[in-house]
């Protein structure tokens, strides 16, 4: 094999075009090799594969820089640099490799950490600048396709590359897709450039000043070293636009491309999944198919995504039962929120569902155009907790002190599925603030208690058993924890009183207030980063008082590829660690 011998992509610059070929041939297998035993990102890779290898021919990297916009599509640019062993070895070789690209793991030819998306062009025009300041002469080259071009900061990348009007490569990787269909007008122009082989006069990349080139062959290996080779060493801002296949040379992933995107490990020669995922019931479904039965009689209620469909479960024929009451804005989390805003303020019952490491992205709209115009749209947070993605970019750990520092927004965090759907209900119909729910992380829990289906714009936490000497304050996905905390202490001789806080935003002073009488210590238990998060806002309500509180939660940090149980015990989250800190306490 010619990428075992591979040591930096130097080697490939002594290579024929035939060569190169094979080597594209090895790194697709490899690349399926690793996700069919692993799993990761399957399409967007495959559709890649030829283009990196011409760019690594072609470029003088790692003096060449290469930016990857969310660089889900980077694992071909792994097995070039040093890295094949992560595609080619066992499971714990593949484990040492990220699914992004990580300057931690290669700080030669990783320039940033990367997973979020349409931020590759801002960050390469820092690039750009810091070269034509220095005076050096490396080619700037992005990487961007999958969708990334519906995100707000790829405009604003764009203009300043266009303003600052030197040597920059963009290459814009159009394989029709995001994770699922494109949405977005920029789309429609790709589309007529593709249909007019680049040569339409309506060309949206020209407009703003850029030199363009089209290559319809997007996975032919000689003609993509040909379109690069024209281009090296240009000293103004150029868009290459390539035609790919997204899943290229592998059928499953050509024929079904949504959901290949992403999979877990599958057999190579059928594609069938090996993960038995069972029958278990899931949020994404319950949500979808209620929303689809009340869409019914209601017309004004709205489901709203931004590019990814699968967090509320509209698959493709989901989204076709919908019609004109999904709307998915592309991956653009600001302009879905602002959107919600404005539907709300027209009229409609927005519901809007959002992967908890992805509302990071619009803190303000949130807090400008949703929450001081008090505009009662619904925001669905999933995913949120140390179970969900654990990748450096993608943890799930900081959506409660997030949301919670911002006014006139209730955070409701329900502990089972008849709660969700009884918080939901409420929040669907009110119509006076903006309601975030924490959709539970930790499976769907059902209750045969009874839950409440009215509830007020001021906290009201709920006591689910009363006792004496330690309050156990559960929210959201932990409460189950929380009640575990209390039968092991029981066991200890403990009475602990368990309460349900609902609420994440504020406390209900009236109840921390009450339980002074017959409480010396306080334990908050909270699924995500504790800094700044519901604990200490319980710790900081009896900061003058002789009340203790212990507050349980994840410590603020960047953790990547973490073992969640580890995380646990790292933090002291373990139901046995809670519970001897408590009794340490008395």
């Amino acid at each position: 094999m010619y990428i075992e011998k591979i040591q930096s992509p130097a080697d490939l610059r002594v290579m024929d075009i035939a060569t190169l070929k094979a080597v594209a041939k090895e790194t697709r297998e490899a690349v399926l090799n690793r996700v069919s035993k692993h799993g990761g990102h399957v399409g967007p890779n495959l559709g890649i594969v030829e283009a990196t290898v011409a760019l690594h021919f072609v470029f003088d990297t790692p003096k060449d820089k290469l930016v990857f916009d969310v660089s889900h599509q980077s694992y071909p640019h792994k097995v070039l640099t040093g890295r094949a062993n992560g595609f080619l070895g066992d499971v714990n070789d593949m484990d040492a490799i990220s699914g992004y690209s990580s300057p931690a793991e290669s700080p030669v030819y990783d320039n940033f950490e990367v997973g979020h998306t349409s931020t590759s062009i801002s960050l390469a025009t820092g690039l750009q600048k810091a070269r034509d300041i220095k005076g050096s002469d490396e080619n700037i080259v992005v990487v961007i396709g999958d969708g990334s071009l519906s995100g707000g900061e790829a405009f604003e990348g764009l203009d300043e590359a266009s303003e600052l009007g030197t040597g920059i490569i963009i290459i814009v990787n159009d394989n029709e897709m995001s994770i699922a269909e494109n949405h977005g007008g920029i789309y429609k122009n790709l589309r007529l450039l593709r249909e007019t082989n680049g040569q339409a006069e309506c060309n949206w990349f020209k407009s703003w000043g850029f030199e363009y080139k089209y290559l319809e062959d997007g996975n032919d290996v000689e003609k993509l070293v040909e379109l690069f080779r024209s281009v090296k060493g240009t000293d103004k801002p150029t868009v290459l636009h390539i035609h790919t296949e997204k899943g290229h040379g592998y059928a499953p992933a050509t024929e079904n491309k949504e959901p290949w995107h992403f999979s877990m490990p599958f057999d190579m020669e059928t594609g069938k999944s090996l993960v038995d995922f069972g029958s278990h019931e899931s949020y994404e479904q319950l949500f979808s198919d209620w929303m689809l039965k009340e869409m019914k009689d209601d017309p004004t209620l709205i489901a709203v995504t931004a590019g990814t469909p699968m967090a509320a479960g509209f698959t493709q024929h989901k989204r076709e039962q919908a019609g004109k009451q999904h709307v998915d804005v592309g991956i653009a989390e600001e302009q879905a929120c602002a959107m919600i805003s404005g539907m709300a303020k027209g009229g409609l019952r927005p519901v809007w569902t959002v992967y908890s490491t992805f509302i990071q992205r619009t803190y303000d709209q949130i807090a400008q155009d949703l929450c001081v115009n008090s505009n009662p749209a619904v925001i669905n947070v999933a995913w949120g907790g140390v179970n969900s993605m654990n990748d450096i970019t993608h943890i799930c750990l900081f959506d409660i002190p997030m949301l919670t520092s911002i006014p006139n927004l209730l955070y409701l965090a329900p502990t089972s599925c008849e709660e969700y759907f009884a918080m939901l209900k409420w929040a669907v119909i009110q119509e006076q603030k903006p309601v975030a729910l924490r959709i539970p992380s930790n499976g769907v829990i059902h209750t045969d208690s009874p839950v409440d289906t009215e509830y007020s714009y001021e906290p009201k936490f709920k006591v689910m058993s009363e006792g004496s000497q330690v309050a156990v304050i559960a929210a959201g996905s932990f409460f189950q924890k929380g009640e575990n905390v209390v039968s092991l202490l029981k066991e200890k001789g403990v009475n602990a009183t368990l309460i349900n806080p609902r609420y994440l935003n504020a406390v209900d002073t009236e109840l921390l207030e009450s339980l002074k009488a017959s409480h010396k210590v306080v334990v908050t238990l909270e699924d995500g980063c504790k800094d700044g998060g519901f604990g200490q806002r319980v710790a900081d309500f009896y900061s003058v008082s002789d009340m203790k509180v212990l507050v349980c939660g994840i410590k603020k940090d960047l953790y990547d590829r973490y073992d969640t149980q580890k995380l646990l015990s790292d933090n002291r989250l373990q139901d046995d660690q809670i519970v001897a800190d408590v009794l340490s306490i008395l």
